[in-house]
């Protein structure tokens, strides 16, 4: 099964407080690694992306901060994911049962190795993982691509490949636009 797609994710609400960025990227699922790369450009000065000379390790909570997310359900089934990724080389991976529910963290990923490319106008990340410790070769999956973007003075924006809710919702299954 191989499935390539380019993406592009756009803020929850248009405002002149969410920074001048454009986010997009290329999302690769080969046999059963999924490849995702992000693509950040703009004028980076206006965002906040925390830095860390520690060991990058699971951490909860990575969203309250410039934060690469994902999500992958499986198609007919109400069981997702979700992965973080912070610019300090921080992550983790969640389980949920259903929306928002059974949230547990994903113990078959002991490390999510990602690397990230800091530029004077662009960030690059680029993950590859083995979607063998989740999900079987034959399941078709359905992937939401976001982001949480911290301005520097403090706000936070949403960035999805899909809003369809009121509210940024980044766990809600119509977002999870992306087939694969």
């Amino acid at each position: 099964m191989n499935s390539d797609r380019k993406f592009t994710l756009k803020p929850f609400e248009l405002s002149d407080s969410n920074p001048t960025i454009n986010i997009s990227g290329n999302i690769l699922r080969a046999d059963n690694k999924l490849k995702l790369d992000y693509l950040l450009q703009g004028d980076l000065s206006q965002i906040v992306i925390p830095v860390s000379d520690e060991i990058p390790t699971r951490k909860d909570e990575l969203w309250q901060t410039t934060c690469w997310e994902f999500f992958i359900g499986t198609a007919n089934s109400s069981q997702y994911w979700e992965f973080n990724l912070a610019t300090t080389g921080d992550w983790n991976v969640y389980r949920f049962s259903g929306y928002r529910q059974g949230m547990t963290e994903e113990k078959a990923f002991d490390a999510l190795p990602f690397r990230l490319k800091k530029q004077t106008k662009s960030l690059t990340i680029n993950l590859e993982i083995n979607l063998d410790l989740i999900v079987e070769l034959d399941k078709n999956l359905d992937i939401a691509i976001t982001a949480v973007i911290e301005s520097n003075n403090g706000e936070l924006s949403y960035w999805a490949l899909a809003h369809p809710e009121a509210i940024a919702d980044f766990h809600h299954r119509e977002g999870f636009i992306i087939h694969c």
